[in-house]
């Protein structure tokens, strides 16, 4: 970790993440006060965090994008016209413009693809292939860390200020995002771009292709996808573990929630280190199992067990991610990085939301723990996968560093 630290571009782009993850989570509990409080509506309140994960499912398209454009200019260019593009909210004074305010959720959902699948595409060149399970999981405990800070910073500021001073705030650091990642020293490009030889919908189902051909990558990838549907189930049952299971009042799956997101800062922090010593698929299938284990655990009705349950969950699960992500780094092509990285973002992540429905729909039709019961069997199992022998170890050799450096240009 601290070898990571004292690396230039590392502090750069973590310091990135931690000021455009500040403002994006403010904004993101703001947008919905604020529709609320301009129209009434719970409905169309509700519709901003739609408006915000939708096109995540447009990962592999917009990843492949990024490849075609180059990874450096869509990384600086896209926090430019976002901070641009959040001064029309200056605009929205009534409910007839609340449309503006969809409109521009809608483009900042798009730039959170883009600006994902570009940051792993720079990634690799940007810090030494051992530093990257470090910055990785400092990531991870960075955007955790904002994660638990902004919300509350930006409802009080939305409370005294109203929605101008959010949209300033979150402008601001889409400019120090753009500043800080512009300034980060990448080997030198060719004098010219490397013509591009496949389209744009060929490059997309180039991605999956290699995503889903390698097989650490493919292991890693869909037992993640499993894990995330079982966080989904888990995450929609937990106002009746509350409920039912602790007799407590609604608001304290906050507290549940502030104990998850410290042990998820946790599990970043060690992550990498962790990593290091027993590889992606051994990290994998640690973080799935903890997380399985955690989730067991919450059918217990006892609030210790419920809360140790909850700091086990968020330390297991970021285990998964930093493995899968670490691994479309060191092993992907550069020249279809960006695209591979949006792929597996989109496999990984789109499961929560389907779980998240799946649990709700079940909850009606049965108790709690069947269910908890249930899901962490088939998160033990997804788990187990990245355990199972035969698994080739993949070191890289496939690719010369140098391949597609130009992209990065």
């Amino acid at each position: 970790m601290k070898a990571a630290l004292a690396d230039h571009n590392a502090r750069r782009y973590l310091s990135a993440v931690v000021g455009s993850g500040f403002g994006t989570m403010a904004l993101s509990l703001v947008a919905g006060i604020w529709v609320k409080s301009l129209t009434g509506s719970d409905s169309l309140a509700g519709l901003t965090a739609f408006c915000f994960w939708a096109p995540t499912a447009a990962g592999p398209a917009l990843g492949a994008l990024v490849d075609l454009l180059g990874a450096r200019p869509v990384l600086i260019w896209t926090n430019v016209v976002m901070g641009a593009a959040l001064c029309l909210l200056f605009l929205v004074r009534s409910p007839g413009q609340v449309w503006l305010l969809f409109a521009v959720l809608v483009l900042y959902g798009v730039s959170f693809v883009l600006l994902d699948a570009a940051e792993a595409a720079v990634l690799p060149a940007a810090v030494p292939e051992a530093l990257l399970p470090a910055v990785n999981g400092l990531r991870m405990s960075a955007s955790e860390g904002t994660r638990l800070a902004a919300p509350l910073l930006g409802a009080g500021l939305f409370t005294v200020a109203g929605g101008d001073a959010v949209v300033a705030l979150d402008a601001a650091t889409f400019a120090a995002g753009a500043w800080l990642l512009g300034s980060l020293r990448l080997p030198a490009a060719p004098a010219r771009r490397a013509r591009v030889t496949r389209g744009w919908a060929a490059r997309t189902a180039d991605g999956a292709r290699f995503l889903f051909g390698d097989p650490l990558l493919r292991r890693l990838v869909l037992s993640g996808a499993a894990l995330m549907l079982v966080s989904g189930v888990s995450g929609a049952v937990v106002f009746a573990v509350v409920d039912q299971g602790l007799h407590r009042e609604p608001g304290f799956t906050g507290v549940l929630s502030a104990i998850q997101g410290g042990g998820t800062i946790l599990g970043g922090l060690i992550a990498g280190p962790v990593l290091r010593r027993i590889g992606e698929a051994r990290l994998s299938a640690a973080g799935g199992l903890l997380f399985t284990v955690s989730v067991a655990l919450r059918a217990t009705p006892w609030e210790p067990v419920v809360a140790v349950a909850s700091l086990l969950s968020g330390l297991g699960l970021p285990w998964v991610l930093v493995a899968a992500f670490t691994a479309v780094q060191r092993i992907t092509p550069r020249d279809l990085l960006a695209t591979v990285s949006a792929t597996a973002n989109t496999v990984l992540f789109v499961p929560t939301a389907v779980g998240m429905a799946l649990g709700a729909g079940l909850l009606a039709l049965t108790s709690y723990r069947p269910l908890l019961y249930a899901a962490a069997i088939g998160g033990a199992l997804a788990a187990a996968c990245c355990l199972r022998p035969g698994l080739p170890r993949s070191d890289g050799a496939q690719r010369s560093p140098r391949d597609g450096r130009s992209d990065l240009a």
